[in-house]
């Protein structure tokens, strides 16, 4: 009988923990199904994940690109890190792998908001909750993001460096259980970089703040600047890495030539696969993009003066291959994660090597075979020349078109700090009748000067705060039974509307009360004229943030030291860019120097490299290697093994660099599957 008894008694032991281990094992799959890495650690321990893991969970990835894992490792020891990537060196994942590891929350600064959106919606596709902080928020929707940031089940909070200095992020970010700030595009924070941004220098202070690793990342640091973000950061003692600047896939070329949009055409039509055309002017793109549809080469147009859908949809368009060829501003591109651009083409010179290889390195993210293309001309080397004057106006100038904005925003001394503005370039250019170069110019120097914050491309959603006492908007309603659809559906589904400004999406409330879009805004506005709500309708036009109160113009203060220092700093980057485009060395190892990189080595594939090999061999030599490949391929298309095997009497490297050259002056194409064909010539 006792023996039964235990018996019985172990059977239910064993049953106890099948049942205890099945509840872990289900815990442990859902919680990394749906994300939940903290409940995972707070169970398991640290030691059952690796940054290797993590990657292949919610990547997809088997390994890591060169320094990632070090970088990553130096960040899980908390090393204070600086980290040098190539654009597409995947910088992203050198903080969100630690942050997926480590308790609590991963700070990440970045200057654009379309980045951010960007980066917060891939990291939701992957089952990774993040949230995001922007100056386009309302104080409502800022205070839910923050009380979300330190209660919620979160791992990342994207936030724009001017929202920093906020009294309502101080006031949170004591609780925010912060474990590492990472800081992408660090090189803004130097003064003496191409894209300063005075709201970078506000960061150091966090970490008076926070107990918290900093991760600075930049794909476009020159050494002066490294030492900057040094200094800037207080990192004099952080780890630094820095991947090669090499990048065997893409090869850089720069023609100049007489006719652009031939060039672009020949090598668009020689070239398979998506495509950008970067172009200086709004007026230039659109003019680009409709000769390149002439030609059968389906093309479509981006620049900040669109609206925010139509941007949207094109971008869209171009991201699922419906267009192959964006033809854009350098509005467009960035955050944009495409990986099978096959050719770059920079219709325009840019004013430095820090723009055009950010631009061109949006080529070939897959690490297949990719092209780089700069076209110019004449003109284009006496603009270059001429650049500096023009960027760096007059510091009268700089006061007198100062005086002109705030007229033409009727800004009154004293007032306009924190507030956007809607500026329309074009009609403040007319009615001041300004040169356009020394408007645009003078607004980049106002925001370096930290006056005002310029955003060509703008997306503040409508937003509606109801201002009526509760007890008398009953009456409102029986009285103006028309409007009542609408102010129900506010108060059903927007939280907090009562109480503070939420931003509110006119479709939906259309949906939901089964009206036109048009017929909800004119709706709002009578609501708003009954001062029932106060409704601010959506913003996509450009926009001028006031940092400051408005300033006196004849008062208003440039550091002339600084502003100097600056324009000399800029004379020397498109001094750099004149180089550039004339130099006979590897393309590739004067972009990696520039930024530091001394131990790269020739590429082998752009142009100047392609014309070494070429010379390489007697011009005798070469031209019977020519005449061999060609009459081999006079009447059908021949596969690479096929022509070896046809030229076993020539050196295979010799036979390589003849196929390379002759591919690199469109003579023959190389298609992928190793299929080899002559091409016409084109049309004079």
């Amino acid at each position: 009988m006792f023996g039964l008894h235990l018996s019985f008694l172990m059977n239910a032991y064993v049953q106890f923990a099948l049942i205890l281990l099945v509840f872990i094992a289900g815990m442990l799959y859902f919680s990394i199904k749906h994300g939940c890495v903290t409940l995972v650690l707070h169970i398991f321990g640290q030691q059952m994940l690796s940054p290797l893991s993590i990657l292949q969970q919610y990547w997809n990835h088997t390994s890591f690109r060169p320094q990632q894992e070090a970088i990553i490792q130096s960040v899980l020891n908390k090393k204070d890190t600086i980290a040098l990537l190539p654009t597409g060196g995947g910088k992203s994942l050198c903080y969100q792998i630690p942050a997926l590891l480590n308790e609590g929350l991963c700070l990440v600064i970045s200057p654009l908001i379309a980045l951010m959106k960007d980066q917060v919606a891939n990291l939701e596709k992957r089952n990774i909750d993040a949230l995001l902080l922007h100056s386009g928020q309302t104080f409502f929707e800022v205070k839910l993001t923050l009380q979300n940031g330190i209660h919620g089940n979160y791992k990342f909070l994207y936030v724009s460096p001017e929202r920093l200095q906020s009294n309502l992020f101080k006031e949170y970010l004591p609780a925010l259980n912060i474990n590492l700030i990472a800081i992408d595009e660090a090189h803004c924070i130097s003064q003496w970089g191409y894209d300063f941004r005075p709201s970078y220098l506000q960061i150091a202070a966090l970490k008076d703040f926070v107990n918290a690793t900093l991760l600075a990342l930049t794909a476009s640091a020159t050494p002066v600047v490294l030492d900057d973000i040094k200094n800037k950061l207080k990192l004099k003692d952080a780890d630094v890495f820095r991947q090669s600047f090499h990048r065997s896939n893409l090869s850089y070329s720069v023609f100049k030539v007489d006719s652009k949009i031939n060039k672009a055409i020949d090598v668009l039509k020689n070239v398979n696969g998506s495509g950008i055309i970067y172009c200086k002017s709004r007026k230039l793109v659109k003019r680009v993009s409709d000769l390149l549809n002439l030609q059968n080469i389906d093309a479509d147009f981006y620049h900040a003066g669109l609206k925010y859908d139509e941007r949207s949809t094109k971008q869209e368009a171009w991201l699922n291959n419906e267009t192959r060829v964006m033809v854009c501003t350098n509005a467009f591109g960035m955050g944009i994660d495409k990986p099978d651009v096959r050719t770059v083409i920079h219709y325009d010179v840019p004013d430095c090597l820090e723009s055009y290889y950010q631009e061109a390195g949006r080529a070939g993210r897959d690490e297949k075979k990719s092209y780089a293309v700069l076209l110019y001309n004449s003109e284009d080397e006496i603009d270059l020349k001429n650049l500096p004057s023009i960027r760096f106006p007059e510091i009268k100038e700089v006061k007198k078109i100062y005086q002109c904005l705030v007229d033409y925003l009727q800004i009154p001394v004293g007032i306009g700090e924190g507030t956007y503005y809607n500026f329309n370039l074009n009609e403040f250019i007319k009615n001041f009748s300004l040169d356009v170069f020394a408007v645009v110019n003078t607004l980049k120097i106002l925001e370096q000067e930290n006056y005002i914050s310029f955003n060509e491309t703008v997306f503040l959603p409508s937003a509606v705060c109801f201002i009526t006492p509760k007890e008398l908007l009953f009456d409102f309603e029986q009285s103006h039974p028309q409007l009542e659809p609408v102010i129900k559906s506010l108060l059903r589904t927007y939280e907090g509307i009562y109480d503070n400004k939420v931003s509110i999406n006119e479709k939906l409330i259309g949906r939901l009360t089964k009206m036109d879009v048009n017929d909800v805004k004119h709706k709002l506005r009578e609501l708003q004229s009954f001062n029932v709500i106060e409704y601010n309708e959506q913003k996509d036009t450009p926009q001028i943030y006031f940092i400051t109160n408005r300033a006196p113009a004849e008062y208003l203060l440039i550091n002339y030291e600084r502003y100097k220092q600056r324009k000399n700093e800029f004379t020397q980057r498109v001094e750099t860019m004149q180089r550039y485009l004339t130099s006979s060395i590897c393309r590739s190892r004067i972009i990696g120097n520039y930024f530091g990189d001394n131990e790269i080595t020739d590429c082998g594939v752009c142009d100047n490299c392609l014309k070494k090999k070429s010379t390489a061999i007697t011009e005798d030599e070469f031209l019977k290697i020519k005449d061999h490949i060609l009459n081999l391929l006079a009447d059908e298309n021949v596969l690479v093994q096929v022509i070896l095997q046809k030229s076993k009497s020539i050196k295979k490297d010799r036979l390589w660099k003849v196929l390379d050259y002759l591919q690199s002056e469109k003579l023959i194409k190389i298609e992928s599957d190793g299929r080899v064909y002559k091409l016409k010539p084109s049309p004079p």
